[in-house]
């Protein structure tokens, strides 16, 4: 995880933009690329260079491990354009639904990455069973659950998970509740965002994305 940390800041600084908005991003005290010519500044990008950048960015943000992964996903929402309306909608909406996604923007994990331990770790469940792998697509209806304790054990104080469930996007329900003596978050995915309801830090292009993926 370590490891995957220290490439997110490589990537956000390759193209000059502080990629999920945090603070402590260098890119923000150094706005140059990394590397030995960095220095030098920006280059130039082509009209594929353009598209391919930012399909960097948007696989980055959520944490997809593979580039094949990516594009299944795209395929998908062609297939979701005619019930969801366009494109950009299904396409954004399936990378939203995804389980570490959600953890992610309900504000109970700090971080995408810290969102997608919590999976691989097994201590998520979707609808009262385990689920472990972070890919996995939520539905409308379905109920996470997360217990309270391994959020503040992961550095989040009581001010900041409240904080987060409170200023959390209006297509998940966040409670808190008691089962059998163990406390825990609930989230309920209510339906599939919109590209427009989705608060990226930068300006995304995902027009361009497309572009690239329908070459």
């Amino acid at each position: 995880m370590g490891n995957k940390i220290g490439r997110k800041y490589g990537i956000s600084r390759r193209y000059g933009v502080s990629l999920w908005g945090q603070a402590k991003d260098p890119v923000n005290s150094r706005k140059y690329p990394p590397g030995e010519h960095g220095t030098s500044g920006f280059k130039r990008f082509s009209d594929f260079g353009k598209q391919f950048a930012a399909h960097n960015k948007l696989k980055a943000y959520y944490n997809l491990r593979t580039s094949r992964q990516f594009k299944n996903t795209f395929v998908k929402a062609k297939r979701m354009v005619k019930k969801v309306g366009n494109i950009i909608d299904s396409f954004t909406g399936l990378l939203e639904s995804r389980l570490m996604s959600v953890l992610y923007r309900s504000g109970l994990a700090s971080t995408i990455f810290t969102a997608r331990q919590f999976v691989s770790h097994n201590h998520v469940t979707v609808n009262d069973k385990m689920v472990n792998i972070a890919s996995y697509t939520v539905k409308p209806g379905d109920l996470i659950k997360i217990k309270k304790k391994l959020i503040h054990s992961n550095g989040k104080k009581e001010s900041e998970v409240q904080l987060g469930v409170l200023e959390s996007s209006s297509y998940l329900k966040i409670d808190f509740c008691i089962e059998d003596k163990q406390e825990y978050y609930t989230i309920e995915y209510l339906r599939m965002p919109k590209f427009s309801e989705i608060p990226y830090p930068i300006d995304m292009e995902i027009n361009l994305i497309v572009e690239f993926f329908s070459r």
